[in-house]
């Protein structure tokens, strides 16, 4: 009897020892997802900062950079936001952290889509037509700019940081991100300023006429007709094929083309367009439509463009 007590008394030590040892296990890749999270968040966070700086230090002081060369430069600043977004949209959120996720989500949303009203607006604001509008949508987008800040700083470093220490976890703490450098760019004045010196450049525009003018617009290879509807097949997609003519006197470089469809702005680029050339830029449409839909289809003006009223046309599409 002593010896099966003996034996029964170390069996239960040696299955306590287990379920200890499997917990600390299992506590310990825990709390190194919870770091590995707060890792990643940070790189992001200091690639984020990184690219603000470089946009408003342009945007500061744009040297002699040309219309064209600083349009480039601030699509290029788009690109990496949008690309903040997508590994933010990525991360893997262990234990709780699927709150904070959801929070961070939403600051990358903020500012991704910011930059990208603010590189849509530019073009037409370092130009002539439609250039105040341009200067005061782009102004607005800057309150953006400032609230995914405030929710960053209010609602994610503190809840993140929460996690962590309630998991005993010290050193991983996220930092400070602010995209917002100053807030004097909420002021619409400011802006006007800034980019006024760059459409003021030599570089800005070719002398010259400069126009663009919409050409044919396609959907599956059906020709659009304003104020009647198309129908096309949505089983294998839609793709719009907008034909843009170079209406002016000089080589264009950079078009960017844009269609609208239940609010959501897809963009495709023709790369260079000479005097009087035609081409073609391709937008499928996804997620793909369904029913009828409105298509606003735009050449965004070149740099001395004055006339733009030919730039746009809205169609009506049946999507089966």
């Amino acid at each position: 009897m002593l010896r099966r007590g003996l034996a029964l008394g170390g069996g239960l030590l040696l299955l306590i020892l287990i379920v200890l040892g499997v917990k600390g296990c299992l506590d310990a890749r825990a709390n190194s997802e919870l770091s590995d999270y707060s890792r990643k968040v940070t790189e992001i966070l200091e690639g984020t900062e990184q690219t603000s700086k470089r946009f408003f230090a342009k945007l500061e002081d744009p040297g002699s950079s040309s219309v064209t060369d600083f349009v480039n430069e601030v699509n290029a600043d788009r690109s990496a936001m949008d690309g903040y977004r997508a590994r933010v949209e990525d991360l893997s959120a262990p234990g709780d952290m699927s709150g904070p996720q959801r929070n961070l989500e939403l600051v990358y949303e903020l500012r991704a889509s910011a930059m990208d009203q603010i590189a849509e607006k530019m073009p037409t604001a370092l130009g002539d037509a439609g250039a105040e509008k341009a200067m005061a949508a782009i102004a607005k987008q800057m309150q953006t700019l400032l609230a995914s800040d405030v929710v960053y700083e209010t609602v994610v470093r503190p809840e993140v940081d929460g996690v962590l220490a309630d998991n005993g976890i010290s050193g991983d703490d996220l930092p400070k991100s602010t995209v917002l450098v100053d807030e004097k760019w909420l002021e619409e004045s400011t802006v006007s300023d800034a980019l006024g010196a760059i459409s003021g450049n030599s570089g800005s525009a070719t002398p010259g006429v400069h126009g663009l003018g919409l050409g044919t617009v396609s959907v599956n290879g059906s020709e659009l007709v304003e104020g009647g509807a198309t129908t096309v097949s949505g089983e294998e997609g839609v793709e719009v094929e907008v034909t843009v003519q170079n209406q002016g006197e000089s080589t264009e470089n950079g078009i960017s083309v844009s269609v609208t469809v239940e609010g959501n702005t897809l963009k495709g680029e023709i790369d260079e367009l000479a005097a009087g050339e035609e081409g073609t830029a391709t937008i499928p449409l996804t997620p793909t439509p369904s029913g009828e839909v409105t298509l606003e289809v735009e050449a965004e003006p070149v740099a001395g463009e004055e006339v733009a009223t030919n730039n746009e046309a809205t169609y009506t599409l049946l999507v089966e």
